[in-house]
């Protein structure tokens, strides 16, 4: 079967959908092929299944990229209120949980129903189950070869994703095509992932859960951290992985609104234990585990003043040094990708090969983590969707 379109695009995801839905409404005839069996496979895992689909406040300051800038354009063309519009135009109920982060109330099946629905009106064909094989380019259209015939068209996007979450489907299939065109790519690595540590002495508290101040090059988060089997995560550790290359130390102060040295002098002639006076700030078994290999547990009054203040230290400046992280698997997203010095800002187009588009999760562009990806995602489709 060969079939000649406008527009085809590779990976029905939250960008695919997007770039879709905008082609089709200027009367593009669009064709997208999932590999998957249905579409929006990670919009449905997302934020524990109610989708973090954006978030209020989006600048260029919440993503990492090479080139810091790239991103700013397609932002400002397609906002958080214009997504907005969208789930309010299909009587989505939503609700904001913290730090400006807007989840379904429902299920994050509203999401790709809502995505599905406007793929319809506009005429868009999905074909799931469908594997690319191979992709040729003559002098003005690409040929992509599926298992499920050939497609000919004038503009190809690719909005496959990166390499995080394989068991969802992710593959470097889009590095591979970039590499394929001559297009550079900046090495794709695990981000928003738990770090793993060799003997982590606090797996013994796995499960617990502390408000910190997390630094890593320069980099600072606030939120939470959660002890794991393996080491570390939680809000806090997956924020801060972006920002973070093996060997690399980080800095966790466990008292962020607190001045410990002048805590500590204020009860120095206390019969309390150290394990017990820090018990309630950072749970029974994690103080005891911090004694145990920082500073031996015995009644405050018994410490001297510079030990008091090493404590102190130790407690607000606390390094540790990871020995990697649990991989893609784990990851929530890819830093890393497509160069955007190969792109447009404004139109996702491959600056020397003609109608070859690159959107989402695929080009070096990560955001926090807190619905930034998805605006990403929808931006960058949009942004797209009016041109190819």
């Amino acid at each position: 079967m060969s079939n000649t379109t406008d527009v085809v695009i590779i990976g029905a995801g939250a960008a695919g959908l997007m770039c879709a839905i905008e082609a089709g409404k200027r009367g593009r005839n669009v064709v997208i092929i999932e590999k998957s069996e249905k579409i929006g496979k990670k919009i449905l895992i997302s934020g524990g299944g109610r989708c973090n689909f954006t978030n209020r406040t989006v600048t260029r300051q919440n993503y990492i990229s090479r080139n810091p800038h790239f991103c700013t354009s397609a932002l400002s063309r397609f906002t958080p209120h214009d997504f907005i519009s969208l789930v309010e135009k299909h009587n989505i109920a939503y609700h904001e949980k913290k730090l400006g982060q807007l989840f379904c109330d429902d299920s994050a099946r509203q999401i790709v129903e809502m995505l599905h629905s406007e793929c319809l009106q506009h005429n868009v064909h999905i074909h799931t189950d469908t594997e690319v094989h191979t992709i040729e380019k003559t002098d003005e259209t690409f040929t992509v070869h599926t298992s499920n015939g050939t497609y000919t068209t004038q503009s190809l996007v690719i909005a496959s994703g990166g390499k995080s979450i394989p068991k969802m489907g992710a593959t470097g299939f889009g590095y591979t095509i970039a590499k394929q065109f001559g297009l550079k790519i900046i090495e794709p690595v695990p981000a928003l992932v738990p770090f793993t540590f060799t003997n982590f002495p606090f797996s013994e508290a796995s499960g617990a859960s502390l408000d910190v101040e997390i630094e890593c090059n320069g980099t600072t988060f606030r939120e939470y951290i959660l002890c794991t089997h393996k080491g570390l995560s939680g809000p806090a550790i997956l924020q801060i992985s972006s920002y973070w290359n093996h060997g690399d130390a980080i800095t966790i102060n466990l008292f962020p609104d607190t001045n410990v040295h002048a805590l500590l002098t204020e009860h120095h002639t206390s019969k309390t234990e150290l394990k017990n006076f820090l018990s309630p700030y950072l749970g029974k078994r994690f103080a005891e585990i911090w004694c145990e290999l920082y500073m031996p547990s015995k009644p405050l009054a018994h410490y001297t003043h510079k030990q008091i203040e090493s404590i102190a230290t130790q407690l607000q400046h606390w390094q540790l040094l990871p020995t990697g992280t649990e991989g893609f698997a784990k990851a929530e997203v890819t830093r890393g990708g497509v160069d955007t010095n190969e792109l447009s800002s404004k139109t996702m187009e491959a600056k020397h090969i003609a109608g070859l588009y690159f959107i989402g999760e695929v080009v070096d562009v990560t955001g926090w983590l807190g619905g930034y990806n998805f605006q990403w995602a929808w931006a960058s489709g949009f942004a797209a969707g009016q041109y190819v």
